[in-house]
């Protein structure tokens, strides 16, 4: 039997493959990409100190492949089956987001590696949400929808055979994982032709345009591929240089020193040209909106300490200024958001000091040259310069600012209202299994760190 090829290895591949189809379908991803590798290069040459740290963590390397995906599903079985093409993949279900909080009738989750060996290898993520059709009032147009829905298959043959393998016999051969990626990649390949007529296109789109996207075509094309820069506002200021118009807010917390969750900017979803058939079984030409670029900047992952603050302070500022789907208030709406965050520490040892974010812990050189150690605990070793300390990057999502990216893509006017529904335990029971919790993963990889560091120094003492 050949040896299987391991799941981060096949991550990376697909990560890849996605990347290379997504700009020759969408040309502005690839001047998005080239924009953001300038950032991060200029970022880089300009703060040695970061460089060296993220050197020293070995995050530097994956940044220039970092990417998250987004998709939108239609059917629990949908969601199942995709579940299980990610598995394969070492990419797992983590986090619950509804976001018909922000009139978006989906809730999701984000597949991606968990733990952080696998997520030093390759951090993909893709952002899965699945349609609620519950929320379509219209009970007749809310049947069409799921008749239309229960019609396709947006998973190959060869996908399902290869998916089965996998979990049959615990992975695949290098040959296998090969045309598993081949197959997979159609699930989430560009489709110009509607599955629906022009007349229940336009009804699903009065609904809402996101119901449109997700009923409309033969599966669910990828409607957004981000890359992660160092820089989000330089990005966000030299987009027009490179013919981008950009969203006029930022989403997330504010310009930092010390970088704390996720900041996501994007451009307006594309005008694209789609084909309808008619009823006589011609295709007339008509258009649809849904696909655009965003680029993510992400900082320290927070306890849940450190959560509950960055959310009563969003909230604070929002309050006082709420962001319009126009951009007219974006200035007043930035400045009320750094207000409001005033008060959340912006150093590390502040916010390590006040339990408000994860850090992993390492020896430094002193810690490990140093001979006779014979006592201590975390914080003299801190103290006496044996041990460093660096943030743990943010691997998740977080549900106000992908509502606000999904409504500025859905164009002026277009907010809805839905009546805020979260049902996790509907959504896992659609999804087959349970989602993981953010904080226990980020929880794990801290206190795996600091046994290391004492078992590090304790076989010093031992030694001696």
């Amino acid at each position: 039997m050949s040896a299987h090829l391991s799941p981060d290895e096949i991550r990376s591949a697909l990560s890849a493959a996605m990347s290379r189809m997504y700009r020759e379908e969408v040309p502005a991803y690839g001047t998005l990409m080239e924009l953001v590798a300038t950032v991060n290069a200029e970022t880089l040459a300009a703060d040695a100190h970061l460089k060296e740290r993220l050197e020293e963590t070995e995050s530097l390397a994956r940044i220039s492949e970092e990417r998250h995906g987004a998709i939108r599903l239609g059917l629990p079985q949908e969601l199942a089956m995709m579940r299980r093409v990610f598995a394969v993949m070492g990419m797992f279900p983590v986090g619950y987001y509804d976001l018909s909080t922000a009139g978006v009738p989906v809730h999701s989750t984000a597949f991606r590696p968990v733990g952080a060996e696998a997520l030093s290898r390759n951090p993909f993520r893709v952002f899965t949400s699945l349609l609620r059709l519950d929320l379509i009032a219209d009970e007749a147009l809310r049947e069409e929808a799921r008749a239309i829905l229960e019609q396709r298959q947006i998973f190959t043959a060869g996908a399902i055979q290869l998916t089965e393998k996998a979990e049959r016999e615990g992975g695949l051969s290098a040959a296998d994982a090969e045309r598993f990626v081949t197959e997979v990649l159609e699930t989430f390949r560009w489709h110009d032709r509607a599955s629906v007529s022009a007349d229940l296109y336009h009804r699903l789109h009065d609904a809402h345009r996101l119901i449109a996207d997700v009923v409309s075509f033969k599966g669910p094309h990828i409607n957004h591929l981000t890359p992660r820069t160092l820089d989000i506002d330089a990005v966000q200021a030299r987009m027009p240089d490179y013919g981008i118009a950009p969203k006029a807010v930022v989403e997330g917390p504010p310009t930092r020193k010390c970088p704390i969750l996720l900041r996501q900017t994007s451009f307006k979803a594309l005008e694209e040209a789609v084909s309808f058939q008619s009823s006589d079984g011609d295709w007339q030409t008509g258009s649809h909106t849904a696909r655009f670029g965003e680029i993510e900047q992400r900082g320290i992952a927070l306890t849940p300490k450190g959560r509950a603050l960055y959310d009563t302070l969003l909230t604070e500022s929002r309050k006082l200024v709420r962001p319009a789907a126009d951009g007219s208030n974006a200035r007043a709406y930035e400045a009320a958001l750094a207000e409001a965050f005033a008060s959340f520490p912006d150093d590390w040892a502040g916010i390590r000091a006040g339990g408000l974010g994860y850090f992993t812990y390492a020896l430094t050189a002193k810690g490990r040259e140093q001979q006779g150690v014979a006592s201590g605990d975390l914080e003299s070793w801190i103290a006496e310069g044996l041990v460093c300390f660096d943030p743990i990057v943010y691997e998740d999502f977080l549900p106000v600012s992908a509502a606000g990216i999904f409504q500025s893509n859905l164009g002026d006017g277009a907010q809805q209202d839905f009546v805020a529904s979260p049902n996790q335990q509907r959504f896992e029971a659609d999804l087959g299994a349970t989602v993981l919790n953010e904080f226990d993963h980020y929880a794990a990889i801290e206190a795996d760190s600091i046994a290391a560091c004492r078992q590090a120094l304790a076989m010093r003492i031992a030694a001696e």
